[in-house]
């Protein structure tokens, strides 16, 4: 008689955002501008601005207005029965330039109280500490972290909040996407390339900052809160050889090494010997200092954390071409595509957690994956999003083979379960959420929120811990 399939009985279900994609609020309560809010059309394609145009729109400064409205939000995700929220601290809602010596105390109540309403209703919130939002007084005066001295600024950030929610947060993220320095180091790490011809010396020194820091806040953290869990967090969407040509399998193999090469250094804590190679070929030097090598040998990540969205194929030669969900080659003819081009592979998600546990052995937790889609809304308000919801539960029933492969899956979160700002593009027309929000490109709308069939969907996968995916 064959058991019930149903997920680890401590499972955490839930979400992600971002905090420069849903809060909004600006400039209030003392908040400093980060380089998200200098920027139109999206922060990771989009242009920053040297100062903000009051006759420009910006989607971030008012976003969803979760700032305001974070207490309905919340209350609808614990209706769903989630176990587990992911978001982010504005680092210039905590420090407004990201270089003074004192915190913003209206910054860090508004997090106490967020925190506070999520741990009311069972939720524990995994909380990334930089994603895509330093202060831009950072990235102008310093040149992000292309800088050694941010190093000292984020630690003392670490340091603040760590003392601060030390009983309430036990889940830390330290840089969101961390791998995405490649493709976008604005983004990521708040760097504007100076030599786009060669870019790869100021890529690779600013990395070796953030790794650094990262070591930095794995030790604050784990000196600060014994009883937590801190991991690093990359993007991990899958790039398959488009044939089985030997030059298009290992220059794949190769792309996918300059991804995992962040995990390898933060979770493994040391430089792989790969690299060797692509410094000598491309002459980048790491200025180092004394200590740095075993600083990161001691304080590595406990977990990994990763985005995956979509799946291409790439053949040796070819450019490779990036966007928000992944890399984007040349499509693969077995798999269908979601309505903005993506094409979806729920068995490559079950690939790559597999990929991680042999690799690293360690605790694994999906915090995004999602489907995004023009949502339709009919006349009695409805919103019936059949695609949303066979996307969740293909990639869900994969997770569950990975988990029964021996991966130990911990959690997943679904980016985004209310509707928010794109990173990509700013637009609020490309909707991932199980909740509605009333609000459209130019910013007009009521931020009336709405559940959509999809949230009933998950809230009754959620219920059943996953048993409804495989009931007739």
């Amino acid at each position: 008689m064959s058991k019930e399939k149903v997920f680890p009985k401590d499972f955490l279900w839930g979400g992600a955002i971002a905090a420069n994609q849903a809060e909004g609020a600006w400039n209030v309560d003392g908040k400093g501008a980060s380089q998200a809010d200098m920027t139109r059309g999206g922060i990771i394609s989009g242009e920053t601005d040297q100062q903000i145009d009051p006759n420009l729109y910006y989607a971030s400064h008012e976003a969803i207005d979760f700032y305001h409205q974070y207490k309905e939000d919340v209350q609808m995700f614990s209706e769903m029965g989630f176990s587990l929220f992911r978001t982010s601290i504005a680092w210039s809602r905590i420090f407004p330039k990201g270089d003074e010596k004192e915190p913003n105390e209206k910054g860090l109540q508004f997090y106490d109280d967020l925190f506070d309403e999520l741990l009311g209703k069972g939720i524990q919130p995994m909380i990334t500490i930089s994603h895509y939002e330093m202060p831009i007084h950072l990235v102008d005066e310093y040149g992000g972290w292309s800088n050694r001295q941010l190093i000292e600024f984020f630690s003392r950030f670490c340091e603040v909040i760590f003392k601060r929610y030390k009983d309430k947060v036990k889940y830390w993220l330290t840089f969101n996407e961390i791998n995405n320095m490649h493709k976008i180091p604005l983004a990521t790490g708040g760097v504007r390339i100076k030599n786009e011809e060669e870019p790869l010396q100021e890529i690779y020194q600013a990395s070796h900052h953030m790794f650094v820091a990262n070591s930095h806040a794995v030790r604050l953290c784990k000196e600060i809160i014994p009883d937590s869990m801190i991991g690093a967090m990359l993007s991990l969407s899958v790039l398959y050889p488009n044939s089985c040509r030997p030059e298009d399998v290992f220059e794949t193999n190769t792309y996918r090494r300059r991804h995992l090469f962040y995990s390898d250094v933060m979770i493994r804590g040391e430089y792989p010997t790969y690299v060797d190679r692509i410094f000598k070929e491309h002459t980048i030097s790491i200025n180092m200092e004394e200590g740095d090598l075993e600083l990161l040998k001691a304080h590595t990540c406990e977990y990994l954390a990763f985005s995956y969205y979509l799946s291409s194929t790439h053949k040796a030669g070819m450019p490779i071409l990036t966007h928000t969900g992944g890399v984007r080659g040349i499509d693969n003819p077995y798999l269908p595509k979601s309505k903005w081009g993506w094409q979806i592979d729920p068995i490559g998600l079950r690939i790559v957690c597999n990929e991680l546990t042999d690799r690293y052995n360690v605790p694994l937790f999906i915090v995004e994956n999602g489907y995004g889609d023009v949502d339709s809304i009919n006349e009695d308000g409805s919103i019936h999003d059949v695609d949303r919801t066979n996307f969740l539960k293909e990639h869900l029933v994969e997770i569950y083979n990975a988990i029964e492969d021996g991966c130990d899956v911990r959690g997943f979160a679904w980016w985004g379960p209310i509707d928010i700002v794109s990173a990509g593009t700013g637009e609020m027309k490309k909707r991932y959420g199980f909740i509605h929000v009333d609000k459209d490109n130019e910013g007009n709308g009521s931020l009336k929120r709405t559940k959509k069939d999809s949230f009933y969907e998950f809230q009754k996968i959620i219920e059943s811990n996953g048993a409804s995916l495989f009931s007739k």
